[in-house]
């Protein structure tokens, strides 16, 4: 249960996640700002919240240091980074907040238009903000969005934006694309995701009279959602792989399997929590969970959450750069170092890693097997009993196979 909520759905019914209480121990090392003001630099960085919608708490990320601080909340640039220094760039950043309804995107207050500035920034941008009170140290932990640290309502804020980024500044002021289409040409573009991201929570992106503040936790998947969609839209019309592929990966203590089997597109995010790992507080049972969708894609929304989309997206980039389609079955298996929510930054980042590297080539469903042995310390049997995919490879013959011999014999995955 834990694995299928991450603290998002509070499925114990208690009022508070007691997984991530133990965690909020971190408080004590984090550095608290002693006054009202804060001088530095943004990002650029904003933050939407989710309780309450519509009306929701949204303010800037604010740090400290003057000059560049874009590695501070740029999820791209963390592939290699160990935890703490992760934990580290998000912890120094401060969050102003203040409250408002999700429709005031299309008439802003002053506050918030100087936020849509800062979703389009090109880099960093000095800030100076006032606070009612000072930021109180506090560690927030999600699955979806990356850490962050001392919080505040704010009370005064300016703020000294010298760049914006052209390609976001064209698609701001473009009110007649619906935030589908612009989402898709800025990505076209070469805007990073995280940046899309940024742009489409603040409001900035889709028609007059439709344009909404969207809380960061829905904005990373969306975006991820929508873009992933729109790159399978033509992988769909690719010729099929005609051999295994295999893509291998291990980092933060996760090991990472990414297997592209021939045929036709189909999907499948697979994900096993090892015993006293962040969502398995169970010291002896191990989680396995996972979504699948076929070729014609999925209708609802997948159980294991943002990860199975940040993966989608990373898989369906590199069927492009590769030109083909295939099956692509996700696996990872998640050990005790996952001490801390990082976002699925961590999966659509460390996915994309494993894809940029050279693949394997398995001869044989058996020995993709071997390597799935070989690759993860959870027997085999048990990742093919939760696997859909897999287990369609293993007992669903092609037409290939019937031309290629008259008594054809399939090899097991599992010997």
């Amino acid at each position: 249960m834990c694995v299928r909520c991450r603290s998002a759905q509070l499925l114990c019914g208690k009022p508070v996640c007691p997984i991530l209480v133990k965690y909020h121990a971190f408080e004590r090392s984090l550095p608290m700002v002693g006054g009202h003001e804060l001088s530095g630099s943004s990002p650029p960085g904003v933050f939407v919240g989710r309780y309450g919608y519509p009306k929701v708490s949204f303010g800037p990320l604010l740090s400290a240091e003057h000059g560049s601080t874009e590695l501070l909340d740029s999820p791209e640039d963390w592939v290699g980074r160990s935890v703490s220094e992760v934990v580290g760039f998000r912890t120094s950043l401060v969050r102003g907040t203040s409250p408002i309804r999700v429709t005031d995107a299309e008439k802003p207050i002053r506050l918030l238009e100087d936020l849509q500035l800062l979703g389009i920034a090109a880099e960093s941008a000095e800030s100076e903000a006032t606070f009612r009170r000072p930021p109180r140290g506090h560690l927030s932990l999600s699955d979806s969005t990356p850490p962050f640290g001392p919080s505040a309502p704010i009370e005064r804020f300016r703020l000294d934006v010298r760049r914006v980024d052209p390609r976001l500044d064209r698609a701001t002021s473009d009110t007649a694309a619906n935030a589908r289409v612009a989402v898709g040409e800025l990505y076209g573009r070469g805007v990073r995701v995280s940046r899309i991201q940024r742009a489409f929570s603040v409001g900035t992106l889709g028609r007059r009279g439709r344009r909404r503040l969207v809380p960061t936790r829905w904005s990373i998947t969306a975006v991820d959602d929508l873009l992933s969609k729109q790159n399978l839209e033509r992988v769909r019309s690719l010729p099929e792989l005609s051999e295994i592929r295999v893509h291998r990966l291990t980092a933060l203590d996760n090991r990472w399997l990414i297997v592209l089997l021939p045929g036709a597109y189909r999907y499948e995010s697979i994900e096993a929590w090892y015993p006293n790992t962040l969502w398995n507080p169970s010291t002896t049972r191990l989680v396995i969970m996972g979504d699948h969708e076929g070729h014609d894609g999925r209708t609802t929304y997948a159980s294991i959450g943002g990860c199975y989309y940040a993966a989608r997206l990373a898989t369906s980039e590199a069927l492009l750069t590769a030109q083909r389609q295939a099956g692509v079955v996700v696996l990872r298996e998640v050990h005790p170092g996952e001490i801390l929510p990082l976002g699925v930054w961590n999966v659509r980042e460390y996915v994309r890693a494993a894809m940029a590297r050279p693949p394997e080539r398995c001869a044989s469903l058996a020995e993709l097997g071997e390597v799935i042995r070989s690759t993860f310390a959870i027997p085999l049997e048990r990742w093919l009993a939760a696997s859909a995919v897999l287990h369609e490879a293993r007992t669903q013959r092609r037409l290939d196979d019937w031309l290629e011999s008259a008594t054809p014999e399939r090899a097991p995955l599992a010997s």
